[in-house]
């Protein structure tokens, strides 16, 4: 006691409050009506937290608005809304990171251009044109990434990637978040990745750190909690792997 301001008044509270708000595939939502109302590796953490500590967890709906928000006011004692890390977000709260979001490419598998292509550095080729959607976060990585391919910026449709610039051959290859290309690739044949198969999962590209946010200036309270989520990260991983699989809505 008296190490850390947080520890010391979950303990005395005896709940351990928590910010939620679903996000695939990290922390999902159970709408099925049997079973634990969520899971995921956020959820795995958060209960492992509570079970260390010795207390309840206690849930606190919150929006995409007040996710951040609610860890800075102190209404919570950490968010397990799944937050990117991004710098913005490091100047008000700290960050537990316990997985991250990457991309992988994916084009037409009878494409003549990408037989010979293994990885993705093969990609980048002064014949090879990559497409990506304009606002979207690739518009700045897809040139640095790719600097001797075209790149073709085209408008978002509401999609997960830019799937009918690939099948109508307007662009070779494109990026594509590795959640929605499980989903992607059930729904098109023909398509293949980069990095291939069940590489993708755990493509390394455009990688952006993803964690839970906790408030600023208990180091000893920071320090715990990420010993712990390193400590669970084989199971994290695993778990991760498991709803991506899934999918969002297991039948």
């Amino acid at each position: 006691p008296g190490e850390s301001k947080h520890i010391d008044e979950i303990k005395q509270r005896g709940t351990l409050r928590a910010g939620i708000l679903g996000g695939y595939p990290w922390l999902r939502e159970n709408t099925s009506g049997s079973g634990e109302q969520w899971d995921g590796p956020a959820w795995l953490l958060l209960n492992e937290y509570a079970k260390r500590l010795g207390v309840t967890v206690e849930l606190v709906p919150v929006s995409h608005e007040t996710k951040v928000p609610v860890v800075t006011t102190g209404q919570v004692d950490l968010t397990i809304a799944p937050l990117s890390a991004t710098e913005e977000r490091r100047k008000v709260v700290d960050f537990v990171v316990y997985s991250n979001s990457t991309v992988c490419m994916f084009g037409k598998a009878d494409n003549p251009k990408l037989k010979d292509a293994k990885t993705v550095d093969d990609l980048d080729r002064e014949d090879i044109t990559v497409a990506y959607f304009t606002g979207g976060a690739e518009e700045t990585w897809v040139p640095k990434r790719f600097k001797k391919a075209r790149a073709r910026g085209v408008s978002g449709s509401g999609t997960a990637a830019p799937v009918e610039e690939i099948m109508a051959g307007r662009a070779d290859v494109a990026p594509i978040d590795k959640v929605s290309w499980v989903t992607l690739n059930k729904a098109q044949p023909g398509l293949v990745s980069w990095p291939s198969g069940e590489d993708c999962l755990k493509s390394q590209e455009f990688a952006n750190p993803v964690g839970l946010a906790v408030p600023k200036g208990d180091e000893k309270y920071l320090a715990w909690l990420t010993a712990v989520a390193e400590e669970l990260k084989p199971q994290l991983e695993a778990d991760e792997l498991r709803l991506i699989k899934e999918g969002e809505r297991p039948q």
